[in-house]
């Protein structure tokens, strides 16, 4: 029989008692001195940390990336070394607009952020299931948050408040096509894609840059749930995505996705029809064919669901030598907001915790702060600061990449100018066929219920603008639903 370990306090010392408190006879009141009590209430106040703004509710899963096809034309990535190349990462996948008890089935935009422990650090790519987004500049980015989020007054989601900021935002059309349509409720995790969404760049050893776009396609394929089936669904869990996930890799059915690339040339990007770093737009697949790259792997469950999907933290300022950033305004934004936000939820040394921990040495100067567990970092007691003459970490100056060769005038650039908002959405319209175009016309009538007339009308001159057929189906799908009230 195995003997069980000794229970104790955090400090170490043995506890001999854990069912009965200390107290001054049977009817007496509780001591002060029972500190072993004291500890326990004390970190059970300390449970809960801040839960994310958005993507509060999520799951995830340990996995491989095995390199497939040689793209180091593209890119000096460690990453993509060499075909047959594994990097272990995690996974967590999330709903963007609910709380941590939100029901995992509801109509919403899912998260895929991808956390690669490469031997150069590590590489973060935070994503969604969708191409595209809602919008194209960040500074309207807290205020369509919040449209999503609770009314102040009723504490309630308002459909008035979505709809009106979507109405009066074009530029919002293709990804609410998309939310509307059969993708807008994946069956579960792994029946979904997952897309870096932005544009950003690959550079080489020969110092040649590349925009590309990151796609990851479901080996396991597209699955959904009409709202009826997702009611129903949330009625017996509003766990499924969780008991999916966790239940498919106990099992060993370990989920698969193809990693894909879209590649244009540096030079290519000044002559595009559009803007290639619009985030409210895709890249024709026709003229930018998907490459192959590899194969990602989800097959380990993690131990503590707190520990290690809680508290991981992705964060787009995560780049490896060989991948950086583009001008795409969402992401240079993003750069900021999401470290920042781990700063803040999870502490200064939020990349210290072990699920965060790049898997390569860590030689930095940063000091002190709460929680700072580890002392220096730089292997020399004396080396505090830098320049310094005690042998301390220094510059790698063959990470450095190639400058970017864009030059324009600073200014506050109109979005909304120049823009084409319609011609993407009715090209996804039109690849539907006539069944989910129904759906899609039901699925968008019944998210406006409560809306009033004026901003749904204001809606619909959009959508007439994609296609009028587009706007005549959500007409037809409100008035079917007005009739069986």
């Amino acid at each position: 029989m195995t003997k069980n370990t000794r229970l104790t306090t955090t400090a170490g010392a043995p506890v001999p008692d854990n069912q009965n408190a200390v107290t001054a006879g049977p009817r007496g009141p509780l001591l002060l001195q029972d500190y072993q009590l004291i500890e326990k209430l004390a970190h059970q106040n300390r449970e809960r940390i801040p839960e994310r703004v958005v993507h509060a509710k999520g799951w995830g899963a340990y996995g491989t990336l095995t390199i497939t096809n040689d793209i180091a034309k593209y890119t000096r990535a460690d990453i993509f070394s060499e075909v047959g190349k594994q990097t272990d990462m995690i996974a967590r996948f999330s709903t963007v607009a609910g709380e941590l008890g939100a029901a995992d089935q509801e109509r919403d935009v899912r998260g895929f952020a991808l956390k690669f422990y490469t031997d150069e650090g590590n590489w973060d790519l935070v994503g969604n299931n969708t191409p595209v987004f809602f919008l194209r500049d960040p500074y309207k980015f807290p205020d369509f948050i919040h449209t999503q989020k609770r009314h102040p007054r009723t504490n309630l989601r308002s459909p008035t408040a979505m709809w009106d900021y979507w109405s009066l935002s074009p530029e919002s059309l293709h990804q609410v096509t998309i939310l509307m349509s059969d993708r807008g409720i994946p069956r579960s995790p792994m029946h979904m894609n997952g897309y870096g969404s932005h544009t950003y760049s690959l550079w080489n050893r020969d110092g040649e840059r590349f925009w590309v776009k990151f796609h990851f396609k479901t080996m396991q394929g597209h699955e959904f749930y009409t709202n009826g089936e997702a009611a129903e669904m949330i009625g017996h869990s509003r766990e499924g995505f969780q008991e999916s996930l966790f239940s498919a890799i106990e099992r060993r059915n370990f989920p698969k996705w193809r990693m894909c690339i879209q590649v244009i040339e540096e030079e290519e990007a000044e002559n595009f029809p559009f803007n290639p770093f619009d985030l409210t737009k895709v890249w024709p697949h026709g003229k930018h064919p998907l490459i192959e790259v590899g194969i990602m792997e989800l097959n380990r469950n993690v131990d503590n669901y707190f520990a290690e999907i809680e508290q991981v933290a992705f964060s787009p300022s995560n780049i490896v030598p060989g991948v950086s950033f583009s001008p795409d305004k969402v992401l240079q934004s993003r750069i900021f907001s999401y470290a920042d936000a781990h700063r803040y939820r999870l502490g200064t040394h939020y990349e210290a915790l072990p699920v965060n921990r790049p898997r390569c040495p860590v030689n930095h100067y940063h000091k002190d702060g709460l929680m700072n567990f580890f002392g220096q970092t730089t292997g020399a007691v004396d080396a505090f600061y830098e320049p310094n003459s005690f042998q301390g970490p220094v510059e790698v100056k063959d990470a450095t990449e190639p400058p970017l060769r864009i030059s324009a005038d600073v200014d506050r650039y109109d979005h909304r100018q120049g823009n084409d908002d319609y011609t993407q959405p009715r090209a996804l319209h039109d690849l539907m066929t006539e069944e989910a175009r129904g759906r899609l016309y039901y699925n968008t009538a019944q998210s406006m219920q409560g809306v009033p007339d004026n901003i749904i009308e204001r809606a619909l001159v959009h959508y007439d603008k994609i296609r009028v057929e587009y706007g005549n189906g959500i007409r037809l799908a409100l008035a079917e639903i007005a009739s069986t009230r």
